[in-house]
């Protein structure tokens, strides 16, 4: 859930309760009642409670007392309202001033603004404060005409507070003057130095280029060499990329001459074969008729035998003479 910032009405009870305390409301004060809030909100609706105040305190007096004493409070009144309304002037383009200048310079310019605008607050309510009792004086005038050299005192009073709040303003604007003169000392004092350290930036800037340079060169040198050693590899590569080329070709032939007579000798072999299964065929069949031979020759050497044996029993025929 989005969190609300300090509204105005916040700002007024706070004020109200330190008036009641007898404290004079600030930025700072204010903040440790709340709590809460930034310093710049805060200021804003102090602002406006201020000048809401010196509106109302703007209003005309009272025509119920006699004239010549309303004439002599309505100067009385006009003057010291003129004087606290320049003063309050004149300190709040001092502190726009100093807030402006403030926000441009370092952050000690800035803490003493945010005194400053302190101070103005302060002086400021006193100023507040000081209308606040002249209106109850005015009050007591309109029974109390015996008081008036009392008022002339108490306006006295308030004059010597004007001019001390006049010399807080002149030491304000000096304050801010010697520190506009340390700001601008300040300034030079930078400048001089980002001068010298532009001069030390240029001068290694200038060595890196020169050594750049000496890298550059060499790194051409080198890949120059590089590209020589590159050529003669390359060269050396693509001569011997031809020789494995030729010797390529000739295991091809080879390859190729291999292939021929391994195919001769297939087809030899097959022929052999051939042959050798046609031989296998007739010897086979020479066995046979062999073996069919021999057979019929053991039946006629059988018969043969026999044949003896007859002879061998049979009686021999008379010889003829």
């Amino acid at each position: 859930m989005a969190r609300t910032g300090v509204q105005y009405e916040d700002v007024q009870r706070a004020i109200e309760s330190l008036m009641a305390r007898g404290e004079a409301p600030s930025v700072q004060k204010i903040r440790e009642v709340l709590g809460t809030g930034s310093f710049t909100t805060i200021s804003d609706h102090l602002r406006e409670w201020r000048q809401r105040r010196a509106e109302k305190r703007d209003e005309p007096l009272s025509q119920a007392m006699p004239d010549s004493l309303t004439e002599t409070l309505a100067v009385v009144w006009k003057e010291a309202q003129g004087l606290a309304n320049e003063s309050l002037v004149h300190y709040r383009q001092e502190a726009d001033k100093q807030t402006s200048a403030a926000r441009e310079s370092e952050a000690q310019s800035q803490r003493r603004a945010e005194d400053a605008e302190q101070r103005l607050s302060a002086l400021s309510e006193q100023l507040a404060q000081v209308q606040a009792r002249l209106e109850e004086r005015v009050q007591a005038l309109a029974t109390l005409t015996h008081e008036r050299e009392h008022w002339q005192q108490h306006q006295e009073k308030l004059e010597k507070r004007l001019t001390l709040a006049q010399e807080d303003a002149t030491a304000l604007e000096r304050s801010r003057e010697h520190d506009n003169e340390r700001h601008q000392q300040a300034l030079q004092d930078q400048d001089v130095e980002w001068k010298e350290r532009l001069v030390q930036e240029e001068s290694r800037h200038e060595a890196s280029e020169t050594r750049l340079m000496k890298m550059l060169d060499d790194a051409r040198l080198e890949k120059h060499e590089l590209d020589k050693q590159h050529r003669r590899r390359q060269e050396q590569l693509e001569k011997r990329i031809e020789r494995l080329d030729a010797q390529t070709a000739e295991q091809r032939k080879l390859l190729q001459e291999e292939e021929r007579r391994r195919f001769e000798e297939a087809t030899l072999r097959q022929q052999r074969d051939s042959e050798l299964k046609s031989l296998r065929a007739q010897l086979e069949h020479s066995t046979a008729e062999q073996s069919r031979v021999e057979a019929q020759l053991v039946q006629v050497n059988h018969e043969n035998r026999m044949l003896q044996e007859r002879l061998s029993h049979a009686p021999l025929p008379p010889f003829v003479c």
